[in-house]
């Protein structure tokens, strides 16, 4: 009897190795939400499409990841989390394959519906199963390799996506997806154990209504912010369509599920003195980190002639620097105060977005590289204190949904963030061009001298006075564009900086948390059937 019982019993893994196997699969599907950002060029002329048209190659994407994403808590408590978080993996990875061999952008579109479907429980699942592998004094650390995936995937997509679409072929940045899908399921097959309370329970009954609301409200929402700017927002019955669809859905989602007594997604978990703040704060670093690294490679590509590759390159660094943070700051949060970490790293994050808006058209690579770094070097200290935070007093049955509700959040606020400062940005170029071209008159003299200067060199070159001054007049013109396009590009960093400086502010009203002892307790040792 004990020689069989001992047989149907061993010991988990080492936490470390759980949290990389975990990472490895949540890694790849938060950078394949930022890797075809910079291929949507080629993917449409590859597929005989617009360039308006492969951008549904985002849309669909992020439309299907934002419906799963809190959903997934309630799905893994029907089928067991190992088992969810297997086949998310097993979709995710036959979508890649199939987006790599689509012959038709409808067929693209589809297949990345279907990748962002399975994708969506990938990121809390992560999240989930580091928690409840590390003790409570160790979460710091197992937050910090959360922390990695979540912020250096973001960063290096646009540079890996740029170097494969650069040297090779677009749908490279699908194929890559395929060995690391295998050998993720079969390491997360080989090593994750499911404690008891994260086993399957089945579904009794299935709340249609909560995830139908739910779904709509959610999907609709991703769309008018994916799709606003391209529509010009109010101006679109498009988006004054889906606007309407996804405020009606969500606040009938609301309340339909703050009156259930198991709810697909747990709103109540919101009021809980550590978890509400702390979403609300992943919020707006989302904001900040997805909104930052979209606009950054969008300036060095239009305004400063980097090609994909060379434009990803200036973020490689910064990734490397919160690489090297993370553990540090892993360390850290259990001998400081979280807010006064996070105060920390708002702080470099407002100084890295001052610095950058303060860039000038003579600004060079090294100069971009600092200004990034910078920039994303506050990140692990609010990534790992604010998510130390939020799970420092939500019950283990509730981590999967707690998760759930977390990782949507920061989403939300990434698509928040990206639409939101595109939106500024264009509204702040004919503002400048206005300022700027009041000074293109006779009376201006360093206008005219300009002018006259141009206009001589061109002359001397060969042209007729007529044609030189014509000439001359253009190019100070195409300066004035240049000079307005790369002001706006000031103005946004300019925003970022006041929200993280604002919460900056905020920071000194979070609650304390408390501050876990050093000493580790023994691993109990876990069923077999736990598998």
């Amino acid at each position: 009897m004990a020689a069989e019982s001992l047989s149907q019993t061993r010991l988990p893994a080492h936490p470390m190795l759980i949290a990389v196997v975990v990472s490895l699969a949540a890694f790849m599907e938060v950078l394949d939400t930022t890797i075809t950002n910079v291929s949507l060029t080629h993917i449409a002329g590859s597929l005989a499409a617009s360039q308006n048209e492969s951008a549904w190659v985002l849309t669909s994407y992020l439309v299907a990841n934002g419906i799963v994403l809190p959903l997934s808590g309630w799905l893994a408590g029907v089928m067991g989390r190992k088992l969810f978080f297997m086949l998310c993996i097993a979709g995710f990875t036959a979508a890649s394959l199939a987006c790599g061999l689509a012959s038709s952008l409808p067929m693209l579109i589809l297949f990345r519906l279907v990748q962002g479907l399975a994708g969506g429980g990938l990121q809390p699942m992560q999240q989930a199963i580091i928690m409840d592998s590390f003790p409570p004094e160790r979460r710091g650390v197992a937050f910090g390799i959360t922390g990695i995936t979540m912020v250096v995937a973001p960063i290096l997509g646009p540079t890996l996506g740029g170097y494969i679409t650069d040297n090779f072929d677009w749908r490279w940045i699908f194929f890559m997806n395929v060995p690391v899908g295998l050998l993720a399921i079969f390491l997360v097959r080989a090593l994750v154990i499911d404690p008891p309370h994260a086993r399957a329970k089945g579904a009794l009954s299935i709340d249609y209504i909560g995830m139908g609301l739910l779904a709509l409200g959610l999907g609709a929402l991703q769309i008018v912010l994916d799709k606003g700017q391209e529509e010009d927002w109010l101006a679109s019955h498009f988006i004054i369509a889906f606007l309407v669809i996804a405020g009606l859905s969500l606040t009938a989602a609301v309340w339909w599920l703050l009156r259930q007594k198991e709810p697909v997604v747990d709103l109540r978990l919101l009021r809980d003195i550590y978890f509400g703040p702390a979403c609300l704060m992943i919020f707006f670093v989302g904001f900040v980190l997805y909104g930052s690294s979209t606009l950054l490679p969008m300036l060095l590509q239009s305004r400063f002639g980097y090609d994909a590759t060379l434009a990803g390159m200036v973020l490689s660094p910064g990734g490397l620097a919160v690489i090297v943070l993370m553990p540090i700051v892993g360390k850290l949060v259990n001998k400081i105060q979280a807010r006064h970490l996070i105060a920390f790293g708002m702080t470099l994050t407002t100084l890295g977005m001052v610095m950058t808006s303060l860039l000038t058209p003579q600004t060079d690579y090294y100069t971009f590289v600092l200004m990034r770094i910078l920039q994303v070097s506050g990140l692990p200290f609010l990534f790992v204190p604010i998510s130390t935070m939020a799970f420092s007093a939500i019950p283990k049955e509730k981590s999967n949904k707690a998760s759930a509700l977390y990782s949507l959040m920061r989403n939300l606020g990434g698509s928040f963030g990206i639409a939101i400062i595109l939106s500024y940005l264009t509204q702040r170029e004919p503002v400048h061009q206005t300022q700027l071209a009041e000074h293109l008159v006779a009376s201006d003299g360093v206008y005219q001298a300009s002018l006259a200067s141009a206009t001589h060199a061109l002359m001397a070159g060969g042209l007729t006075p007529g044609e030189a001054s014509a000439t001359a007049t253009g190019s100070l013109y195409q300066l004035l564009i240049h000079q307005s396009v790369i002001l706006a590009y000031s103005d946004a960093f300019q925003l970022f900086a006041l929200v993280t400086g604002l919460l900056i502010v905020w920071t000194f009203f979070l609650p304390r948390n408390k501050i876990h002892s050093r000493s580790v307790a023994p691993v109990a040792v876990v069923p077999q059937e736990a598998k």
